[in-house]
């Protein structure tokens, strides 16, 4: 072993890569590097990794247990952070079931069969580290309660949720994205109002049949696809300062729905109203960069919904525009119609 070593270490000097002037003492560091590295075990600190799962040696922190058709959560040791338990059939987690595990900052418990009897009424009320919880793919109809106030990010899509009670994300000011879709969601009522970080809303394929009213002012991302809404309440948009993508496609939306300058808000970059019922090109901000207006029954083009004065210092900043699937073609636009939207880099009717 020796001979074996000092051959190794003069083929290391002569590339120059001996930097000790004791050589003996840097092969010594090295060799105790790799002895540290290639006795790696398993960290058995807060319990051992649950025979279901998989607890990585270079990963200590962080338990994969997704998709080995557990029917209940394993037993957590203290240390994780990181807890997989996806695409399973759990189908209920008892109050103490993570007590031991309040260290969690990330829980995936998305695909199960998640129902909200099943969830004890205090199961993560102690993850007070939590950051992100997803649920999404569940038979849930209700928010869980009692859900720790650090959590960003809550996915609770794709579940059977009809109403959002009151309180149900009370204190979570640190909540920057909720995702909703694909539940049976008839009203929000106020139960979003008081959450100051939200800046991501996906309420789409539910049954909302109008603009919740009551958001968070902070908004950068709301997305409301097939529902049912045919109204928009007046003033709604000009409430959200910060909002710049509004997602309404596949909906009830006629023109007497929409109030006059509704989408005339500065902020606004992305504007989809597709597949909805419009007869005529609603009023926007000349800020708007894209808007989507596919398969309505527009049939005419209304220069003065993007200009509103067609001159060399006056246009539009639209970049994407699509009409196609309307009651208008090409020979439709007016002449101003290039000077107003010179910036443009796709136009389809």
């Amino acid at each position: 072993m020796r001979l074996l070593m000092l051959l190794l270490l003069a083929g290391l000097c002569g590339l120059g890569l001996c930097r000790s002037r004791d050589p003996f003492r840097w092969l010594s560091y090295m060799h105790s590097r790799y002895r540290s590295y290639g006795s790696l075990q398993a960290d058995t600190t807060g319990g051992d990794c649950p025979q279901e799962c998989d607890c990585p040696p270079s990963y200590p922190v962080a338990m994969y247990c997704n998709g080995r058709g557990l029917q209940q959560v394993p037993n957590v040791p203290s240390r994780m952070k990181y807890v997989y338990l996806q695409n399973n059939q759990i189908s209920a987690i008892q109050d103490d079931a993570f007590v031991n595990s309040t260290a969690i900052v990330w829980l995936m418990l998305q695909q199960n069969l998640l129902t909200s009897d099943g969830i004890g009424p205090n199961v993560f009320s102690g993850l007070t580290n939590l950051q992100r919880l997803f649920l999404d793919g569940n038979l849930l109809n209700h928010v869980p309660s009692n859900l720790p106030t650090s959590i960003r990010v809550l996915r609770l899509s794709s579940n059977n949720i009809s109403a959002l009670e009151e309180g149900a994300f009370s204190g979570m000011e640190d909540l920057t994205i909720l995702k909703l879709h694909d539940n049976i969601i008839e009203d929000v009522g106020g139960a979003l109002k008081s959450l100051p970080s939200l800046t991501l809303l996906d309420i789409s394929s539910n049954r909302l049949r109008t603009v919740p009213s009551l958001l968070p002012e902070r908004l950068h991302q709301l997305y409301l696809e097939s529902n049912s809404i045919d109204t928009i309440p007046a003033d709604v948009l000009h409430k959200l300062s910060q909002l710049q993508f509004f997602r309404l496609a596949n909906n009830k939306l006629t023109d007497k729905g929409i109030p006059a300058s509704t989408f005339n808000v500065s902020g606004l970059i992305e504007l989809d109203l597709s597949y909805n019922k419009l007869e005529r090109i609603p009023l926007v901000s000349t800020k708007l960069q894209n808007l989507y207006l596919q398969a309505n029954q527009i049939k005419e083009f209304t220069l003065g919904s993007f200009c509103r004065v067609v001159d060399i210092r006056n246009y539009s900043n639209l970049r994407v525009l699509r009409l196609d699937g309307n009651e208008i073609n090409s020979g439709d636009f007016p002449q101003e119609a290039a000077l107003c939207l010179r910036l443009a880099r796709s136009i389809d009717v």
